[in-house]
């Protein structure tokens, strides 16, 4: 059930700088800055973005309301970091209104524009947020989703209920040669089943074919293995690394592998970065891809992130024990037996 509008406002607002914000309207305009309108635009837009966030709450299960309330957060700490930044870009250099054309810094306001133009970039990331709170919920199930394993092991136990009905079904019409009076059909479930063999091509109908026996099976397996992989992952442990150049880190609670630069890296760099599975993501100033294995072997192929060590990324990474391997595998684990105390005359000795 969604939250009372009282309980809406109790999220995270972020603090805006308004010294910025006016020395920003001092550099720009010649009207003069209202005291606390820029904390009120932005807590404006968080406002609307917490209505966003109720309405979905309304719309899908409760396993999915922990989820938008993170996208919900990240979308306020980030519109204040993003309009912070933006207040201290705009009161750098003074507009050509405010400075007069004689002696103006075109250099400085050149590189000014470049920085308002990767803040905007950053800016449209950060409202493309809101698309992923109003699509929470509504879509499959995704790797980065908290909840995965808990939602993979219940559609798990739907599919194999359903294997379950429709084996129980079939073996029923075997033997009664009719629908009629199966406990585990509904009325409504009867009748649409019995049309649909009705206008069946085959000359012996069934309630349920093989194939659709064959194809949810398969479903089966192809969920059970999800499951498996999900839950290797979340025991895994990753190690990050340091590299001629950056730092990798690895994101647990964003499930991304990150990569940051001390500068910009060249253009044949980001260009390996990006056929490798990488993304520039302005908003944590990373390239980053999701974690997985395959992102690992990934990094493994990059010389550009080569770890100091000399090492491949993946042998960095921890290697589960022997004896987990073996526990995992289902092998029989001997431990060393205990030694009995001594009797007789080697008690003595």
């Amino acid at each position: 059930m969604a939250r009372s509008m009282k309980e809406v406002h109790t999220i995270n607002y972020y603090p805006i700088n308004e010294g910025a914000a006016r020395r920003a309207k001092e550099m720009n305009s010649f009207s003069d800055y209202k005291e606390g309108s820029a904390t009120a635009e932005y807590r404006a837009m968080v406002d609307k973005a917490a209505a966003i966030a109720e309405r979905q709450k309304s719309r899908v299960a409760p396993m999915y309301h922990e989820k938008i309330d993170h996208l919900l957060d990240t979308y306020a700490r980030k519109l204040a970091e993003n309009m912070n930044q933006g207040f201290a870009i705009d009161a750098r250099v003074p507009s050509v209104m405010i400075a007069g054309p004689a002696n103006f810094p075109v250099g400085k306001k050149e590189k000014q524009n470049r920085a308002r133009d990767s803040n905007m970039e950053e800016w449209r990331y950060i409202q493309g947020l809101l698309d992923k709170i109003r699509s929470t919920g509504m879509g499959g199930i995704s790797a980065d989703d908290p909840a995965a394993i808990e939602k993979l092991q219940k559609k798990l136990d739907g599919l194999e209920r359903s294997q379950l009905i429709m084996k129980e079904v079939n073996a029923y019409y075997r033997k009664h040669g009719k629908l009629d009076g199966c406990a585990l059909l509904s009325p409504d479930q009867i009748e649409k089943l019995k049309a649909s063999m009705a206008s069946s091509w085959r000359s012996d109908p069934r309630p349920f074919e093989s194939y659709q026996l064959t194809n949810n099976n398969a479903e089966i397996r192809r969920v059970k293995a999800r499951i498996e992989q999900l839950s290797k992952q979340a025991q895994q442990e990753f190690s990050g690394w340091e590299f001629d150049g950056g730092r990798v880190e690895m994101n647990r609670e964003d499930n991304r592998l990150q990569v940051f630069f001390d500068g910009k890296p060249d253009a044949d760099t980001r260009a390996e970065l990006k056929s490798n599975g990488f993304r520039w993501a302005p908003s944590v100033g990373a390239w980053q891809r999701q974690l997985t294995d395959n992102a690992i072997r990934a990094a493994d192929r990059l010389e550009c992130i080569k770890p100091l060590s000399g090492e491949k990324p993946s042998q960095l990474q921890k290697k589960p024990s022997i004896l987990q391997t073996m526990r995992e595998q289902g092998e029989k684990v001997q431990t060393e037996p205990e030694k009995k105390a001594p009797s007789g005359r080697d008690a003595e000795r």
